[in-house]
């Protein structure tokens, strides 16, 4: 019998067993019919004296014979098929009964690898990464990395001692997967890959599809059970699919959840998600806010990146909790009618050694190529869009985030850098297309494929482009040569907008064109109006500090600017602190100074700015039109030595129209006089002059009768004293 089992083995590769270089231990390892009446059981365990195979199917045990001092055990019995069995080992005085991994069927069908190899498995996440799961009665976790050129791939972690020749994977070749069902395993384990790499070096990688992670600066992947969550959030979801992002009103609250607010305890770095849900639900719901957009909460090495520098694409970050945490905040906000958008980063990932960069020993993710696989600016490293595989990764975890986390849309990041082959670099740091120009083809494809089919699977969900420059059809249909995407960053907007509220105001009248310029392409897209975080950090000042003079007339310019805003057609987004005139740049370090809401100033600049959002909520002619020219007119958008702009906002069935005038000078205009489009009466709405906004408090009447008298173009008119700085916003 000895000779017999002799014969079977293949010795190079089980030498190999022992120094992790067994890149496929199922030629090994596991159960194989060797002729009609015998089947060979093979086992690698270094650390037991003795092995016997048991089993319900087997007439007896049978003693393993010990073929290698490394410890490698073989043994033939009797049978015409595959029994089912487990390992009974003797390591001195204890006795463990063990299930051989190797004899658990792959849990990847052909229709599996096909669709991963083609970029068509939408749920590829279910398969691929750690699955705590109960395979025939047996508890343990399923691991599956994409690692296609590695010579060899082990799993390790706390369950066998970080060896890689424990648990070496095996190889399915059509799709370049390892994979290894490893019983005994369970949430909450450490673990990586060890990666025998295709240049000969060996690498420990986290896992490019784990669901949590070690809290920085440590780096392992934790086994963790995604399914243990039960939802509530069941009449949102309905509501949802119903949902128009063209036509429904969308007021964003951008957060950073780290600077939001930290607990007093100094011992505890973060609130937990759970403890956040409330906080940032309750402060929403007093302001007005429709959604909140968290900025990037995959897991993520280092603080000062803001979440962009992205690791771990399918985990929430470990900071502030697990993965049931995460959907317990999700579930919270649904719960109490606030939607959540995600800011995800498909634009670039870091170096770092545990990441995906060189992941088997070649560029995998990323180009070969550094002129095309990297950011010279940002040192990072730049997808490869064209690979069937990387385009499956990262639009499976846009649709994990979605359908799995139940968040309503994403902020897609720096879209132009993406767009462009020669997006920051030089002359000689970037290859053209085929056609030899710098758009990126593959980049175009791969936007098409994503909008397609996260909003085709899930209606009522919003992708959001952050687009910095004119390339058309971004919120195009993809069937029209657009890029499919629900609204895209009005960046120009931002950009004209700042560069004018900076001005000190005798200057505003040079510049009056860029307060209209905007309305010359408000159609080209569907655009939502941002204020983000990258307006309030690096020395470009809150937003309070961008304003002109000293004292009460920066409030009073933010309050004019924020009414302009909000009259503007397009949704809106600003970045948290500003809404109460938070004085210091962000810092992540910190939470918002939340102390300043003790200064009368800063309470009345977020009185207005609440009024505003709930003014913009409870009128369609704000939001429901906005992307038709028929729901915006100006009165008088030439007032240039004045610098006053008034316009007009409708709403489908004509009611409710409201009337927008803004003064952005110090000066009063006692004599002001507006035109109007109808001699209907109009109510004033709101008042930038009330005592509660810091104003005045002086009387004004409610109701104003306009006049046959003409004025802006207008047949009709009425007076309005306007203070300077001032704003008056009446319903007709």
């Amino acid at each position: 019998m000895a000779k017999q089992l002799e014969d079977y083995m293949q010795w190079p590769e089980i030498e190999a067993l022992m120094y992790a270089e067994c890149g496929r231990p199922e030629t090994v390892l596991g159960p194989k019919q060797v002729d009609k009446s015998h089947v060979l059981i093979t086992a690698f365990e270094p650390e037991a004296d003795s092995i016997v195979v048991s089993g319900e199917d087997l007439k007896k045990e049978y003693k393993m014979t010990k073929m290698d001092e490394t410890g490698y055990f073989a043994v033939l019995i009797p049978a015409k098929k595959i029994p089912s069995y487990h390992f009974v080992l003797k390591q001195g005085k204890k006795k463990i009964e063990k299930t051989d991994a190797y004899a658990v069927d792959s849990l990847f069908d052909g229709v599996d690898m096909t669709q991963f190899s083609n970029g068509i498995h939408d749920t590829v996440y279910e398969k691929l990464g750690a699955h705590p799961m109960t395979i025939e009665g047996v508890k343990g976790t399923y691991f599956a990395v994409w690692a296609p050129e590695a010579k060899a791939v082990s799993v390790v972690g706390d369950f066998n001692d970080w060896q890689a020749a424990r648990n070496p994977m095996r190889y399915l070749e059509a799709a370049g997967i390892y994979e290894l069902f490893v019983p005994g395993v369970s949430a909450g384990d450490l673990y990586k890959y060890e990666i025998w790499g295709a240049d000969g070096k060996r690498v420990m990688k986290a896992d490019p599809y784990g669901n949590y992670a070690e809290r920085r600066p440590a780096t392992a992947s934790i086994v963790w059970d995604l399914n243990k969550y039960h939802w509530k959030d069941e009449k949102w979801l309905a509501k949802r699919k119903k949902w128009n992002a063209k036509k429904e009103p969308m007021l964003v609250y951008e957060v950073a959840l780290g600077a939001f607010k930290k607990p007093a305890d100094a011992e505890k770095e973060f609130y937990n998600y759970r403890e956040l849900a409330p906080m940032i639900c309750d402060y929403c719901e007093e302001m007005g806010y429709t959604h909140v957009e968290l900025m990037p909460i995959m897991e993520h090495p280092y603080d000062a990146s803001w979440g962009y520098q992205v690791t771990g694409y399918y985990a929430p970050t470990s900071r502030y909790g697990t993965a049931e945490d995460f959907k317990y905040m999700i579930d919270y906000l649904h719960r109490n009618k606030i939607g959540v958008i995600l800011d995800w980063v498909p634009a670039h990932f870091p170096k770092d050694a545990h990441g995906l960069a060189n992941f088997d020993g070649t560029a995998v993710y990323e180009h070969e190529d550094p002129r095309q696989g990297e950011h010279p600016d940002w040192g990072t490293k730049i997808y490869n869009y064209g690979r069937p595989e990387v385009k499956n990764f990262l639009i499976a975890n846009a649709l994990f985030w979605i359908e799995e986390c139940h968040v309503d849309g994403l902020r897609v990041d720096a879209v132009a850098s993406m767009l462009y082959l020669d997006y920051g670099k030089k002359d000689g740091e970037w290859v053209a297309n085929k056609y030899g120009d710098n758009k990126n083809l593959e980049a175009i494809e791969f936007f098409k494929h994503l909008n397609t089919v996260v909003l085709g699977r899930n209606h009522g969900t919003v992708m959001i482009a952050e687009e910095s420059t004119a390339w058309p059809l971004v919120t195009g249909k993809a069937e029209d040569g657009g890029l499919g995407f629900s609204l895209k960053w009005n960046m120009g907007w931002m950009n004209d907008f700042l560069e004018y509220m900076k001005l000190d105001p005798y200057f505003r009248k040079d510049n009056h064109n860029k307060m209209t310029f905007s309305m010359t392409y408000a159609y080209s897209e569907n655009y939502v109006l941002v204020i983000s975080h990258d307006e309030v950090v690096h020395l470009k000042c809150s937003m309070l500090n961008k304003m002109p003079g000293e004292g009460w007339d920066k409030f009073r310019n933010l309050k004019v600017a924020y009414a302009f805003m909000m009259g503007h057609p397009g949704k809106k987004l600003l970045f948290m602190g500003q809404e109460f005139a938070q004085l210091r740049e962000w810092s992540e370090e910190r939470e918002l100074d939340w102390f300043l809401l003790a200064e009368e100033p800063h309470q009345q600049i977020q009185n207005w700015y609440k009024d505003l959002l709930h003014l913009y909520k409870k009128n369609k002619a704000l939001y429901e039109l906005d992307n038709d020219p028929k729901g915006f007119d100006w009165i008088n958008k030439d007032d240039i030595f004045r610098s006053i702009f008034s316009f007009t906002r409708h709403s489908k069935d004509g009611k409710k129209n409201l009337l927008f005038v803004c003064n952005f000078t110090p000066v009063d205009r006692p004599d002001y006089r507006v035109g109007v489009p109808r001699r209907k009466q109009f109510k004033l709405v709101l008042n930038s002059d009330e005592t509660k906004y810091g104003g005045s408090g002086e009387e004004r009447p409610l109701v104003y009768k306009p006049e046959k008298q003409e004025c802006d173009g207008q047949k009709y008119s009425f007076a309005y004293p306007l203070p300077g700085y001032g704003v008056a916003v009446f319903e007709y």
